[in-house]
C-alpha cells in the first residue's frame, strides 16, 4: 500500500475504471482488491444501477492525484485551486509574475541609473 496525498481523496492515475476504488482504498488504507471486491458484491445485491450511478458520480466529483506528492500546505492549496478551477489559478499565476515583473523592471531601473553607477564608483575608491 501507498501513502496518502494530503488530507483530500484523490482518484489515483493507475486505477482500473477512473481510479475511484484504488483512491478510496489509498485513502482508508485498505486492500485495492477487497474494495473492488465489496464494490462488485454490492452491484450485485442492488441490482448493479445505483452502484454504477454512485461510482460515475465518484469519478466526477473526486480530483485526480498530483502527479508529484504536494510538499507542503502551499502547494496543496495551489493544485486544490488548479483542479477545481484552472482559470482561476491561470490567474493567479498571471498576477504572481506580472508583480514579479514590475520587480525586476523596478531593480533594473536603479541598476541601470546614473545615480547607481556614481555610488558604485564611490565605493570603489574608499
Amino acid at each position: 500500500m501507498t501513502t496518502k496525498q494530503g488530507n483530500g481523496i484523490y482518484r489515483a492515475r493507475d486505477g482500473m475504471v477512473a481510479g475511484v476504488c484504488k483512491g478510496l482504498a489509498r485513502h482508508f488504507g485498505v486492500r485495492v482488491r477487497l474494495l473492488r471486491l465489496g464494490v462488485i458484491v454490492l452491484a450485485v445485491f442492488t441490482g448493479f444501477w445505483p452502484v454504477l450511478g454512485l461510482y460515475v458520480v465518484a469519478a466526477l466529483i473526486m480530483k485526480l492525484e498530483p502527479v508529484l506528492p504536494t510538499p507542503d500546505e502551499g502547494s496543496r492549496e495551489f493544485y486544490e485551486s488548479y483542479a477545481s478551477s484552472r482559470q482561476g489559478a491561470a490567474h493567479r499565476l498571471k498576477d504572481k509574475f506580472e508583480n514579479l515583473d514590475r520587480r525586476i523592471r523596478r531593480m533594473e531601473d536603479i541598476v541601470t541609473s546614473k545615480e547607481y553607477d556614481w555610488d558604485r564608483r564611490l565605493a570603489k575608491d574608499k
